[in-house]
C-alpha cells in the first residue's frame, strides 16, 4: 500500500454510488465539501466508467477545472475551458476489436445485454433492451446498429454488459478467467460488466494524471464504492471506500466511510484534506 503523505493535493472521486445515487442528484453536503476543497487550492478530478460526455456535465456543476479521467483511466481529457475550446484530449488507450467481438459473444452467452464505447459514441444493437435505461443513466443519446458485432470493426474503448444484479458480481472471476492477458475485466455498478484494454484500471488513469501534475501519488486521495474502484483505492496514499462497498474494495483502501446517504465522501473530505473532525 502507498504510503500516505499530507497535505491531500489531488482528490479523485468516482460518481455513480460515491457521489451520487440513481437519481444523478450529488448531495448539498458533498457539493459543500468538494467547493471548500477547491477553495483550499486542492486539484480535484473525476475518476469514472462513464464516458467523457457522460461525465463532462458533473464536472462542470462542481466547479472541476483539472483533466477527467473517464472509462475506468483508459481516457483522460481535458475540461473545456471557459473560452468553449473543446477538451484536449491527453491520454486514450483502446482494446483491439477482436477481443471486444468476444466480449460481445461472451457476454451475451451469460445473459448479459452488450453494447460498446467508440470514440465516446455509445453504440448499441437496435434491439438492444437496455437501452432506455442505459440512456437515461448516462444521459447520452445511443447510436442504434443493426448488428453489433458486424459494427466493430477496429480498435474501441469499451465493452459494458448489462445484466440484472447480482449476475455482474457472479460473472466476474469466470470473466478475468476466461479474457486473462486480452482485456480488463471489471464491475463498475451491481448490473454492469466491463471490458477495457490489458491493464487499463482507474488506479493506472489517475498515476498518470498525478504524474502529469507534478503530484506525489501519496499526496492523492480516492474515494470510490465498486470493483472497478478497488485498483485505484490501493495506488494512492489515501484510499477512501465507501460504506457499503464490497468487501474486496473496502480490503483495498486505507479508510472505510460511511454511505452514500450518510455523506461519506463529504465526511472524508472533510477529515483528510480540511482537517475537520468527522464522524
Amino acid at each position: 500500500m502507498t504510503r500516505s503523505v499530507f497535505p491531500v493535493r489531488l482528490l479523485a472521486l468516482d460518481l455513480d454510488g460515491t457521489l451520487m445515487g440513481p437519481d444523478r442528484v450529488i448531495r448539498p453536503r458533498v457539493r459543500r465539501a468538494i467547493a471548500a476543497a477547491l477553495d483550499a487550492g486542492v486539484i480535484v478530478t473525476i475518476a469514472t466508467g462513464r464516458m467523457y460526455r457522460s461525465s463532462l456535465p458533473f464536472a462542470r456543476t462542481l466547479g472541476i477545472a483539472a483533466p477527467i479521467v473517464c472509462y475506468q483511466g483508459a481516457y483522460v481529457r481535458e475540461v473545456p475551458g471557459s473560452d468553449g475550446a473543446a477538451g484536449r484530449l491527453l491520454f486514450h488507450r483502446t482494446m483491439p476489436g477482436i477481443v471486444a467481438r468476444d466480449a460481445i459473444r461472451w457476454s451475451r452467452g451469460h445473459g448479459f445485454d452488450p453494447h460498446v464505447n467508440v470514440d465516446d459514441r455509445l453504440v448499441m444493437e437496435a434491439d438492444a433492451g437496455s437501452a432506455v435505461d442505459y440512456e437515461r443513466l448516462s444521459g447520452v443519446g445511443a447510436e442504434f446498429v443493426p448488428d453489433l458485432l458486424g459494427a466493430v470493426r477496429g480498435p474501441l474503448t469499451k465493452v459494458l454488459a448489462v445484466g440484472p444484479a447480482p449476475l455482474p458480481e457472479r460473472s466476474l472471476a469466470e470473466a478475468r478467467v476466461a479474457f486473462e492477458g486480452r482485456a480488463q475485466v471489471t464491475v463498475s455498478h451491481p448490473e454492469y460488466l466491463e471490458w477495457n484494454a490489458p491493464g487499463v484500471t482507474k488506479g493506472r488513469g489517475v498515476r498518470w494524471l498525478a504524474r502529469r501534475l507534478a503530484i506525489p501519488v501519496g499526496q492523492v486521495m480516492a474515494i470510490g464504492d465498486q470493483y472497478n474502484d478497488a485498483e485505484m483505492l490501493a495506488e494512492v496514499g489515501h484510499g477512501v471506500a465507501m460504506g457499503g462497498a464490497p468487501e474486496p474494495v473496502r480490503a483495498a483502501a486505507r479508510h472505510v466511510t460511511a454511505t452514500l446517504e450518510g455523506d461519506g465522501a463529504a465526511l472524508a473530505i472533510e477529515a483528510l484534506v480540511l482537517g475537520r473532525e468527522a464522524a
